[in-house]
């Protein structure tokens, strides 16, 4: 089965999902003057616990992928996926030193986020690090993609579904627990309203040099319309400036 074939597959199923969601909209939700729907706001994103009751609340926490929903590895490619500790978190995990995290595993730090909605744009400001993402609407990628922490998005509408297209992501994290993909990741983001303030984020993780097809997870994202994104300065919190900088390094009060 080819990697193209699977690709198609999943498109084939977003097709069967806009036909249902086109039967049965989910009534109440915002839209924007061109009545495509509209998710401007501060987000708890995936990384939140969602406890819904008397006291409803969202509690951050560190999250990564569901390791039973990933494809198969390509042959030798799982070592590369799974690096070995090596003690000095420059290389185990770079964002101890205050580099970035990167597209997608900015989505899933224990981070409120902010989406600012216009008829032909998306961005995304995340409050870790306050890196963000500036994402046309229905235009393409560039011929030439440079390779970045963050990649190149660009978005189109599926029926009531955002869909964000990136590639041109360098060789780094995809998420907490010292998992890294390659600099062939291709990622296909899908966010659609559940209820007024409650949108599910569905993310296709896409990378042929580490697994044998396409495979995908999904979250949940909540509005809070009392929140604001607050400052969030790395290099306050840094303990590991320089020489070797190890695990116990980093819990160390500074």
């Amino acid at each position: 089965m080819t990697r193209r074939f699977i690709l198609l597959f999943i498109l084939l199923i977003a097709a069967a999902r806009l036909v249902a969601g086109q039967s049965a909209p989910v009534p109440n939700i915002p839209r924007m003057p061109d009545r495509k729907p509209r998710f401007d706001g501060v987000w708890a994103g995936p990384a939140f616990i969602h406890v819904v009751g008397p006291n409803d609340t969202d509690t951050p926490r560190v999250t990564s992928f569901d390791r039973s929903k990933m494809a198969p590895f390509l042959p030798g490619a799982e070592a590369k996926f799974f690096r070995k500790p090596t003690g000095d978190l420059r290389n185990d995990d770079p964002t101890a030193l205050c580099l970035p995290d990167g597209h997608p595993r900015e989505a899933l730090a224990p981070y409120s986020q902010q989406i600012v909605q216009t008829p032909d744009m998306v961005v995304i400001l995340y409050e870790f690090m306050h890196f963000f993402r500036v994402i046309p609407i229905g235009k393409p990628h560039p011929a030439d993609v440079e390779l970045t922490f963050m990649g190149d998005a660009v978005a189109n509408w599926d029926g009531d579904t955002l869909v964000i297209d990136t590639i041109g992501l360098r060789e780094w994290t995809l998420s907490a627990s010292n998992l890294w993909h390659s600099d062939a990741l291709h990622t296909i983001e899908r966010l659609k309203h559940i209820d007024p303030t409650t949108v599910s984020y569905e993310i296709t993780i896409d990378d042929p040099k580490i697994f044998t097809r396409p495979w995908s997870q999904t979250f949940q994202m909540k509005l809070h319309p009392t929140w604001s994104l607050l400052e969030q300065v790395c290099e306050e919190n840094n303990r590991c400036q320089g020489g070797n900088c190890t695990p116990s390094d980093s819990q160390k009060p500074k």
